[in-house]
């Protein structure tokens, strides 16, 4: 809504009885929405603004995978390693609908050589220079007993030597693989978290505000006056804030200097992080890790039941408003990398569908784009007067342990905060045991016959508990509303639209669920179509 201005223009000037909350957060990722559910829980009144759809970018664009990240401890980045490491088996237990574990190869051959510019690899060098290009056995060995043990892990399994002759593990593999390691790492639904933080931040009290852009953000006797523009609408309208808190992911430098206008000489390295997706490669649910000559790793992981995920690529990425996509070159890449690993060449006829993404990792000056930390940096900037804090890197792994970081800044400006309270605390359709899918799935199955296993199994893994709301006393598929394909239909858009802050088709097919790789795209033009007339209608549906 407007401001007291005509045309839908805002104005600073706003009068003193205006509310003033105390925390505005800039972007809808999942740094964004994990400091903002965790605020909110904390007595903190809350707004956030996302300028498009809630984990539009980076965070729809991992590898989706829990994991305390074995490459780190090349870069002896111990303590974020052991902070993953840890935060794994904390947030399966929360959400065990959209997290479980998966278990890793990684083959190995003694004559294997490796291009490295790692600290380990430049000692090894040093220390042995026989061994130059080499990871031997032991060192593998070394980090993952590491691994194993840094995080006190008590779900997961542990570290095992596997056999690749005559076993499906190696069936796939080519000859000259004998022996593998196998470890365990956790498969996350990445888009779905950013939401399910968003709607327990909101459900707790918090405000979320989609396609929504911060136009700027001005300071006045220490409080923050933010212009916010609705992207649909045009309209404007300010928010008064205590604090701001700067989230933009890949935006976050752009922030600084263009909308608040601060200058602050910490910034953003852009790394692009692209995938492909292809036809199911293997049979067994496995996932492999490779190990490239060029001292890179890529993941190859059983997807969607039909398809195989292959990632990732490490590019400096130049321009923060440059759309990122795979291209040419970087599928190349990913295709010759698996290929030099696999039996059955991987080729371009396999590719169904690509995507990807821009980390915007903390400047460190590292030399190479692989070697950028991934670490998170968090600094408060008063310089203005009102305070605000400016987020740079992180990983999705350790988003929870990042907000509490946050949290531990932000709250010395406000008295009467609670203390940190997420650890366990289950998301939205979270609220089973870690180990419950299966006997979850046969309530939904036995409740609503209609459905097929396949359905079933997806809705679960998608909204957990929240199934039984969400069919509530359907009893027939025609009892769902209209039929978009690929099992989605009306009820559950209409869910999707809101509870889950969808406004678009891709907000549905690609972001909260992966069923573009299923419908046409007629299909997902009738959906288009629908929601248009759908989200006219705001009383019905909730839409702000």
């Amino acid at each position: 809504m407007a401001t007291g201005h005509e045309c839908g223009e805002a104005s600073l000037d706003q009068p003193e009885h205006q509310d003033v909350i105390d925390l505005f957060v800039i972007g809808g990722g999942i740094n964004g929405c994990g400091i903002a559910r965790d605020a909110v829980g904390r007595g903190l009144s809350v707004e956030l603004a996302e300028m498009n759809d809630l984990a539009s970018a980076t965070s729809s664009a991992s590898t989706k995978l829990f994991h305390g990240g074995l490459r780190y401890l090349e870069y002896w980045e111990v303590r974020l390693v052991r902070e993953a490491l840890i935060e794994r088996e904390t947030l399966l237990r929360a959400m065990p609908h959209i997290s479980w574990p998966m278990r890793f190869v990684l083959p190995y051959h003694k004559d294997m050589r490796f291009e490295g510019d790692t600290p380990t690899s430049k000692l090894l060098s040093f220390v042995m220079p026989w061994m130059k290009g080499r990871r031997p056995a032991w060192l593998i060995r070394l980090g993952l007993f590491m691994y194993d043990n840094l995080g006190g892990r008590k779900i997961l399994k542990g570290t095992t030597a596997v056999s690749l002759s005559g076993t499906p593990e190696g069936a796939p593999l080519v000859d000259r693989f004998s022996k593998a390691y196998e470890y365990s790492d956790c498969w996350i639904e990445d888009s779905r978290l950013v939401v399910l933080n968003a709607r327990d931040a909101q459900a707790r009290g918090a405000k979320i505000n989609v396609r929504t852009k911060v136009l700027s953000a001005e300071q006045r006797d220490g409080i923050w006056g933010v212009t916010v523009q609705d992207r649909d609408s045009g309209e404007t309208r300010v928010i008064r804030a205590r604090m701001l808190v700067n989230a933009g992911g890949p935006w976050v430098e752009d922030i600084i200097r263009s909308a608040v206008h601060i200058n602050a000489a910490d910034g953003v390295r852009l790394v692009r992080g692209s995938h492909i997706v292809t036809r199911k490669l293997y049979d067994h649910d496995k996932c492999y890790f490779f190990q490239g000559e060029d001292g890179r790793i890529i993941f190859t992981i059983p997807y969607e039941g039909d398809f195989t995920l292959i990632g990732t690529t490490d590019m400096d990425h130049a321009n923060v408003d440059e759309k990122p996509v795979c291209t040419d070159e970087e599928t190349e890449y990913l295709l010759q990398f698996a290929s030099s690993y696999l039996k059955a060449p991987v080729t371009k006829d396999d590719v169904v569908w690509s995507y990807s993404g821009v980390r915007p990792l903390y400047n460190d000056g590292a030399t190479s784009a692989t070697a950028a930390t991934r670490d998170y940096v968090l600094k408060v900037d008063q310089s203005t007067g009102a305070p605000i804090l400016n987020v740079f890197g992180g990983k999705i792994t350790t988003y929870r342990k990042l907000a509490e970081s946050a949290l531990e800044k932000i709250t010395p400006f406000f008295d009467g905060t609670r203390t940190p309270w997420t650890a366990g605390v289950a998301l939205p359709g979270g609220d089973f045991p870690v180990d419950g899918v299966a006997d979850l799935t046969s309530r939904v199955a036995q409740k609503y016959a209609f459905l097929t296993e396949r359905w079933a199994q997806r809705l679960v893994k998608a909204y957990g508990t929240d199934v039984f709301e969400i069919l509530g006393d359907a009893r027939a598929a025609t009892d769902l509303g209209r039929d978009f394909g690929a099992t989605l239909t009306q009820r559950e858009a209409e869910w999707l639209i809101d509870k889950e802050f969808a406004r678009t088709a891709e907000d549905i097919v690609w972001r909260r669920s992966k069923l573009g790789l299923r419908l046409t795209q007629d299909q997902i033009a009738a959906l288009d179509d629908w929601m248009s007339g759908a989200l006219k209608i705001p009383e019905q549906h909730g839409v702000a």
